[in-house]
């Protein structure tokens, strides 16, 4: 048989995690990348915000209503879900205008590439404007979402039985097939993280009928494709009828769902193949574009073929789904290949050739390296969530998680390896880059330790071990980790930063965009409401944010030992939120060109660390 038809490639979420702030040439780059990995089906989400805008306007809504619904540029994908409004908006005339040029150059190259490109489509949720100009509208305000009151969420649904709901939609898709033409095939998130009004069938079935209709009351051959993450998200809720209620309100064939986190918690085993809706086995990987190495390396390897032998198996093809890109290359080019694939490959064997294509040399050294990371991080089993948890990049507390799916051991030899390969292999980029990320690793998993030896300390009255741990922490290892990262341009704050502000065509918005970035990788929030979600290691960012907060923990340690007092996590919590929303309002300049010597810093803090 040959490989299913599809290779698909993108998330909701990555267009805020990753591409928020990218130009035409970095996007250019990443087309060519995904021609080059064979990716033939991709969002096209760029940009449609500004149609939005048109049929607000033509449907009677004023600005300021419209500006009270748009979330600024880096939480825009919680926005087209509905779990957002306002947040940090709202959006310039000028950041439509830059979009909307983006978007014709993207579906242009996508196309004359030989990809099928995927447009958004109207899901049901409207702007609470629409309810001044039609008060009669049957429209539902759901709950908040994630940590959000009313302020910035619950947003309100369009009933699907409201005539407005085929006007509104129908209309939007016109418009968007009008500006851009199309593909045939549309996405739709009604339910993305947020529980419907009633769990009866007939409901959830009028809803997905509801949105299909006005896909094609625009364009009658329209496909709905649908993220399955509620389903694995929600399993309460969603039991075997309520799934198959809102599967087959649209004709068997018209949908294709993405079985969204297929390697860990795959959903069309339990639904009977999504009840003859066709479906794409999705690698999820990484949530909110953190750092980290991570990988389940062998539920990707049997996963798809599995799917494709289950019975009466509808799917259709493989895809990857990360919510943040630029880490953890090899496991994204070991799933693009296993899409062409008819059997699992021999992993070790298939490494230690990457290591050879990666770097142009082969090296034994190297690939020693890559062997050791492959069987220890990269080889994640059952359920795994890869949240970078390492007390480095978390709110300080006397609860941490330090737990490691696999044997920190073999990070630390895999780091002396690259180190020894430093000689033969140095004038490679992604050497230098992998360089870093194994370094940064094992000094991730250090913290872990001196985080341990701190709470020892504390909690056994040790005053002196507290200083000693504490101090080293704070006053050397996380500032040599902080000139490691910022010795790579990939691994520094400021070129987040300065690509914010990049798009900008005034200070004022300037200064907008970077609060934006800043505060997505830290509160994504007014108030920490998603704290640390999307955490980053950055050069920059482990200084003055992760830096500071834990001097102020070890600080606030060394006072309730000397006082005699005890440490109360909620006055610390308190405390430290000034420090989290100064390092987003600090106005800093964070270089955006990367200093100092990869392979000298590495070096240096493996002569001083390595256990």
């Amino acid at each position: 048989a040959p490989p299913p038809r599809y290779r698909y490639y993108q998330n909701t979420c990555t267009q805020s995690y990753s591409y928020a702030w990218w130009d035409w040439e970095r996007w250019e780059r990443e087309i060519d990348w995904m021609a080059l990995s064979g990716i033939n089906l991709a969002l096209a989400f760029v940009g449609q915000e500004a149609t939005w805008q048109r049929v607000y306007r033509s449907l009677g809504l004023n600005q300021s209503e419209i500006d009270a619904h748009f979330t600024g540029p880096a939480f825009l994908a919680w926005n087209r879900m509905g779990n957002l409004h306002g947040w940090a908006g709202p959006l310039p005339p000028a950041w439509h205008l830059k979009q909307l040029y983006l978007q014709y150059r993207i579906v242009e190259r996508m196309r004359s590439l030989g990809m099928v490109t995927v447009l958004p489509a109207f899901a049901g949720h409207v702007p609470q404007g629409l309810l001044r100009v039609f008060p009669h509208i049957n429209a539902t305000r759901l709950g908040g979402w994630s940590h959000f009151d009313c302020t910035y969420s619950c947003t309100y649904l369009l009933d699907p039985g409201d005539p407005m709901f085929q006007v509104i939609g129908t209309l939007f898709l016109k418009e968007l097939i009008k500006e851009f033409g199309t593909d045939h095939i549309y996405s739709a998130d009604t339910f993305n993280e947020m529980t419907p009004l009633s769990s009866d069938p007939a409901y959830l079935s009028g809803v997905s009928n509801a949105v299909f209709r006005s896909m094609t009351g625009a364009d009658p051959e329209a496909l709905w494709l649908m993220q399955g993450w509620l389903f694995q998200h929600q399993p309460d809720f969603w039991q075997p009828a309520q799934v198959r209620a809102l599967l087959r309100g649209v004709p068997l064939g018209r949908m294709i769902v993405l079985d969204l986190f297929a390697e860990s918690k795959p959903v069309y085993q339990w639904t009977e193949s999504f009840y003859g809706q066709p479906f794409i086995w999705c690698m999820l990987h990484n949530f909110g574009g953190n750092h980290g190495l991570f990988g389940t390396v062998e539920a990707i390897n049997h996963g798809p073929f599995a799917a494709r032998r289950f019975p009466n198996s509808t799917m259709v093809g493989t895809g990857l789904v990360p919510e943040g890109i630029e880490q953890n290359d090899m496991v994204y080019e070991l799933m693009n290949e296993l899409g062409w694939r008819h059997e699992p490959l021999d992993l070790p064997g298939w490494v230690t050739r990457y290591a050879e294509r990666r770097y142009g040399a082969p090296n034994a050294a190297a690939a020693s390296a890559w062997r050791l990371l492959l069987r220890s991080v990269y080889n994640c089993t059952g359920v795994c969530v890869n949240h970078n948890h390492s007390p480095l990049v978390r709110r300080p507390s006397l609860h941490m998680d330090t737990e490691l799916w696999y044997n920190a051991s073999d990070v630390y030899e895999a780091w002396r390896l690259l180190l020894s390969a430093g000689a033969a292999l140095g004038s490679s980029p992604t050497f230098r880059y992998d360089l870093v990320d194994v370094t940064r690793q094992a000094a991730q998993q250090l913290v872990g330790d001196y985080y341990l030896s701190i709470r020892r300390a504390f909690q056994g009255h040790a005053l002196p071990e507290l200083l000693m741990a504490g101090g080293v922490l704070v006053y050397d290892l996380l500032p040599e980790l902080d000139r490691l990262l910022s010795s790579h341009s990939l691994f520094l704050l400021g070129r987040w930063l300065e690509s914010a502000r990049a798009v900008a065509t005034s200070d004022q918005e300037a200064e907008q965009y970077e609060l934006n970035a800043r505060n997505q990788v830290t509160l994504w929030g007014p108030s920490g409401n998603i704290l640390d979600y999307a955490n980053k290691q950055l050069g920059g960012l482990v200084l003055d944010y992760y830096g500071v907060r834990w001097s102020l923990f070890v600080s606030t340690l060394v006072q309730s030992l000397n006082s005699g007092s005890p440490f109360h996590q909620d006055q610390f919590n308190q405390a430290v939120f000034q420090v989290e929303r100064g390092f987003v309002y600090n106005k800093k300049h964070y270089p955006a060109v990367p200093a100092g010597d990869t392979l000298e810093i590495s070096r240096k803090l493996f002569l001083k660390y390595y256990p």
